[in-house]
């Protein structure tokens, strides 16, 4: 027994749009796409991403459960 009609139509030229703006054109079950990050737009991709840790771990570690930074193992 096959069913027939069970998978859905294909867009080979589906729209993708951010804010309004017409990204890029890709393949997809829907004709357009809403995203609201997209490579363009994120702070790692665009090298504004900043590294919110400014101490080390060790350093966190060790003031954290007090321990003397002086000794040698």
């Amino acid at each position: 027994m096959t069913k027939k009609n069970i998978h859905p139509e294909w867009y080979s030229n589906a729209e993708v749009y951010c804010d309004g703006k017409h990204i890029m054109t890709v393949g997809s079950t829907k004709q357009k796409l809403n995203v609201d990050i997209w490579s363009g737009n994120h702070p790692f991709f665009t090298g504004s991403q900043r590294i919110i840790d400014t101490e080390g771990r060790v350093e966190k570690f060790m003031r954290k459960y007090n321990l003397n930074t002086d000794r040698t193992i």
